[in-house]
C-alpha cells in the first residue's frame, strides 16, 4: 500500500523499478544510447514521478524510456503497450465532452485521468515518434492532445496504426469507444 497519496512504499518502488529495468533491457531499440544506471538514479531522486510511472503501469501502459532531452536533462517515458492502455479506455476526450453526452456517459475523460496520473497525453508529433519505435495501436486507437481551435469546434483527434502506417483522425470529443484510450508521456 502507498505510504501517501502520491508516493510509493519501498516495496512498490522496488517492484516498479525492477519492471522498468526489465522492460528497458528487453526493448533496447527504443533507447540504445541511454544508460539504465543513470535512469535509475534519476528515478530514485523523483518519488512523485515514480508514482506517476506506477499509475501508467497499473493501467496497462507499460511505460518505457524513449528518449533523453539534452536541454532539460530529463528522460522521456511513454506508454509502450502494444495497444492503447486497457485501464484507460472508454473515455470521452475531456470533461466538456463528457458533460455534453446526454446518454450513456462513461465514468471519466482522458484529460482528467492524465492529469490525476501526473502525465500528459501524447501530441500528434509524439505519437508519430512513438510509432517509429514499433507498431502500436494496430487494433485500438489513442486520443491525442487536440489543438484549442479544433476543440473549440467540438472535435478531438486520435491516432492508430493500420495498413502499415499511422493515421490521425477526428471525432466529437464526447465520443468514446471500448478500443480507444490514451497514451501518456512523462519527463523524469
Amino acid at each position: 500500500m502507498a505510504t501517501s497519496k502520491k508516493q510509493l512504499s519501498s516495496e512498490e518502488k522496488e517492484a516498479l523499478i525492477a519492471i522498468l529495468k526489465t522492460r528497458f533491457e528487453t526493448n533496447f531499440n527504443r533507447h540504445s544510447e541511454i544508460d539504465w544506471s543513470k535512469v535509475a538514479e534519476k528515478l530514485e531522486q523523483n518519488p512523485q514521478k515514480l508514482w506517476s510511472l506506477n499509475e501508467m503501469e497499473k493501467t496497462g501502459g507499460e511505460p518505457d524510456v524513449v528518449g533523453f532531452d539534452t536541454i532539460s536533462k530529463e528522460y522521456i517515458f511513454m506508454d509502450c503497450s502494444a495497444e492503447s492502455p486497457k485501464g484507460r479506455r472508454s473515455t470521452c476526450y475531456d470533461l466538456e465532452g463528457l458533460q455534453s453526452r446526454k446518454e450513456h456517459q462513461p465514468e471519466n475523460n482522458a484529460i482528467d485521468i492524465a492529469k490525476a496520473m501526473g502525465v500528459e497525453i501524447l501530441t500528434e508529433e509524439q505519437y508519430r515518434d512513438l510509432q517509429k519505435l514499433g507498431k502500436f495501436d494496430e487494433k485500438t486507437s489513442s486520443w491525442l492532445k487536440t489543438l484549442p481551435e479544433v476543440r473549440k469546434l467540438g472535435g478531438a483527434i486520435f491516432g492508430d496504426f493500420r495498413y502499415g502506417q499511422v493515421f490521425i483522425y477526428h471525432n466529437g470529443a464526447q465520443s468514446y469507444y471500448g478500443a480507444r484510450g490514451f497514451r501518456g508521456i512523462l519527463r523524469v
